[in-house]
């Protein structure tokens, strides 16, 4: 018996040497070499727009004008970001920006994680009814001006709750987190009600713990969208110290607000004009850009295991 397992074991140790030996074929190579060009062409790709906006923030303006802009500024210029940045009115909108975004997030992230566990419950009495109520949504409303005249209607209008109430539930990531919960063992489940844990007690103790991936995926994407989100904003808010800073960056790249609240003249506005685009979308992106790097490893791993369906 011990002769027969050494020489499997050798065996196996033989397979694998051979195995290590073996030449790549030529095709496989060809085949890597592709995926390699085509992989970096894909990062150059995506990179590009990023550095191409950055170089253009800090370019003069006859440079951009001339387009001789591309990976590395040009004629360095940081007249633009001194006049934004000296601007009281940019940093109260961009702290309306952050107080927006994170009530929006907590909001939508209670609404859509009690609903999503409610409807991924299938002994839950109407619950086809509720899930094609939700679906029904994502395909139609009742439009700009019902829409308007509500949230008049309801005192809403210039209030933080025009922009961070309407669009609380986003139907897809309803969707995503009720697939989650459906695949989530119900074993765990029944043994904590054995246990003694109500249903909340459930919901917090036991699934919530278990859902570290799909939240922080669902927490990024709902802060990425109210971050960039200015139309109900511009469409509910009248009052200036409320606008969120995308409101008061589309005003500077649409020449709407004023050379004095901007923090300059009108003659120094119109040097900057060639970049201030540019100026105002990397002063909007830093943000997120600093946050996506903690909740990454999450990101894939969350959508995946919230589309896996048994």
């Amino acid at each position: 018996m011990v002769n027969k397992t050494a020489t499997a074991i050798r065996g196996v140790a033989a397979q694998g040497v051979l195995l290590k030996d073996m030449k790549v074929s030529r095709g496989m190579r060809i085949f890597r070499a592709f995926n390699l060009v085509f992989l970096l062409l894909v990062v150059f790709l995506t990179v590009y727009p990023f550095l191409n906006i950055i170089a253009q923030s800090f370019s003069s303006e006859g440079f951009i004008n001339a387009g001789q802009v591309n990976l590395f500024p040009m004629g360095f210029n940081t007249e633009t970001y001194k006049l934004i940045l000296a601007d009281s009115t940019f940093w109260n909108n961009y702290g309306n920006t952050v107080l927006y975004t994170v009530v929006a997030t907590a909001i939508s992230m209670v609404l859509t994680t009690a609903f999503a566990y409610a409807i991924a419950k299938k002994d839950l009495k109407g619950r086809s009814v509720f899930i094609g109520l939700a679906v029904f949504t994502m395909f139609f409303n009742g439009g700009l001006i019902p829409n308007y005249v509500l949230i008049s209607s309801m005192g809403m209008r210039d209030s933080i709750w025009a922009v961070v109430l309407p669009n609380a539930i986003s139907v897809f990531n309803l969707l995503i987190m009720k697939s989650f919960f459906e695949n989530m063992p119900r074993e765990l489940e029944e043994a904590a009600s054995i246990d003694g844990l109500t249903q909340y007690g459930i919901l917090f103790r036991v699934v919530l713990p278990l859902s570290k991936a799909i939240m922080a995926t669902m927490v990024l994407f709902y802060a990425v969208a109210n971050w960039n989100s200015w139309f109900q904003a511009f469409l509910y808010l009248d009052n200036p110290d409320l606008f969120p800073v995308t409101i008061y960056l589309r005003n500077m790249i649409a020449g709407v607000t004023t050379a004095g609240s901007a923090g300059g003249t009108a003659e120094n506005v119109g040097q900057i004009a060639a970049n201030i685009q540019s100026v105002t979308i990397v002063l909007t992106v830093i943000p997120i850009l600093c946050v996506y790097p903690f909740v990454q490893k999450y990101f894939f791993s969350g959508v995946m295991l919230g589309s896996v369906k048994e």
